[in-house]
């Protein structure tokens, strides 16, 4: 045989047994995707069950929230069977700046529907970063007690009532802390409505009913008591523990249905320096995560953004697949806006990313070749 054709055969040979090897690891670049947000080559199972959204788009904040909620009338009579009382868990993250909190017009709207179909009293509950007590008296939700003498109506400070129940989160370490969370929001006699705004949000792109609930739960020590604790800063710990630690809270919480305010919503700077837009719109739904997707979807926000809202949908608390989600009332093409997002979009989009800020995985095992699989 020439030494070229022995030269041509081993170069042949050598290529071969390259691919083979190349065919049989693990390629990098999938590796790498692998390890991403949603990337699991087994997803998880899709919920079956369907759900419907309302939306009600008008010129009356209140108007607009009563006909929201009176679009799913059968969903929410049927949630409210056995209950013995009602909840309404409004966003007081800021309590001087309206535009970042619930408007008491909002409440009007949820009351006048529970009027008609609620026999129980009814509480309007918070846990807000700051004084609860106060921000009633700034957005005058003190008018409202007065109104609603039927359905003896109360305004609890859920700091000062200081009842709780502990659950397990992740910290900045990935280890594990206690967090108290308010003990009405897990009541199961309680039908607790999260009334939540159309707004962006610094940290998980948009802040909406899941995230209404799931930081107002957490308590701080009430005002001039010592030592000071604040239970919501366990949730500020880096972008991924941030929506894990929402879905592991949402998992305790005692949910009802959602009524999102997008009357007036938030822009920019979100959750509480943002500036106005008029959407003119509210949207209610007893599933959680379907009225999340569909309210960030009238923001112009990507759902798959939605880590929290995600998560909640994948571990079957709500239904997050667009197919099995039905919008009703308004059409969501006609109310959609563009919001603006936060400043630092790009950032807190890496939590879909690989977590490449720590060690490699040292238990990872190659899986087997097929030439050895049994």
């Amino acid at each position: 045989m020439k030494r070229r054709t022995l030269f041509q055969l081993a170069t042949a040979a050598a290529a071969l047994r390259r691919g083979v090897a190349a065919r049989q690891a693990p390629q990098p670049q999938q590796r790498r995707f692998a390890l991403g947000a949603g990337s699991n080559p087994e997803p998880f199972p899709v919920r079956e069950q369907r759900a419907a959204v309302a939306i009600a788009h008008g010129d009356q904040r209140r108007a607009n929230v009563y006909n929201a909620l009176k679009a799913i009338d059968k969903d929410l009579r049927e949630k409210m069977k056995g209950k013995r009382y009602a909840i309404i868990k409004p966003n007081f993250v800021n309590t001087e700046n309206q535009l970042a909190s619930s408007h008491a017009d909002a409440m009007r709207g949820i009351l006048d529907y529970l009027s008609e179909s609620f026999a129980g009293p009814v509480v309007i509950a918070e846990s807000s970063a700051g004084d609860t007590r106060q921000a009633f008296e700034n957005f005058r939700y003190n008018r409202l007690p007065p109104e609603y003498r039927k359905q003896q109506l109360k305004l609890i400070d859920l700091n000062e009532e200081a009842k709780f129940e502990r659950i397990a989160l992740l910290d900045g370490d990935l280890h594990i802390v206690p967090c108290r969370l308010a003990a009405r929001l897990l009541d199961p006699e309680a039908f607790v409505i999260s009334a939540g705004i159309l707004k962006t949000h610094n940290t998980v792109i948009a802040s909406l009913g899941i995230k209404n609930m799931a930081l107002g739960a957490p308590l701080h020590q009430p005002d001039g008591q010592t030592p000071y604790w604040n239970e919501k800063r366990k949730y500020h710990v880096g972008l991924r523990q941030t929506h894990y630690n929402i879905m592991v809270t949402a998992q305790r919480l005692s949910w009802g249905a959602t009524l999102i305010d997008g009357y007036e919503g938030m822009e920019g700077n979100g959750p509480n320096s943002g500036t106005p837009v008029p959407s003119r719109i509210a949207l209610a739904s007893t599933d959680i995560v379907a009225v999340d997707r569909v309210a960030g979807e009238a923001m112009g926000v990507n759902p798959e953004w939605l880590g929290y809202v995600k998560y909640c949908g994948a571990i079957g608390i709500g239904q997050f697949e667009p197919s099995k989600i039905d919008v009703i009332g308004a059409r969501l093409a006609d109310v959609k806006r563009s919001y603006r997002m936060h400043p630092e979009i790009d950032r807190e989009l890496k939590w879909q990313g690989p977590m490449t800020e720590l060690p490699f995985n040292m238990g990872w095992v190659r899986p087997p070749s097929r030439t050895h699989e049994g």
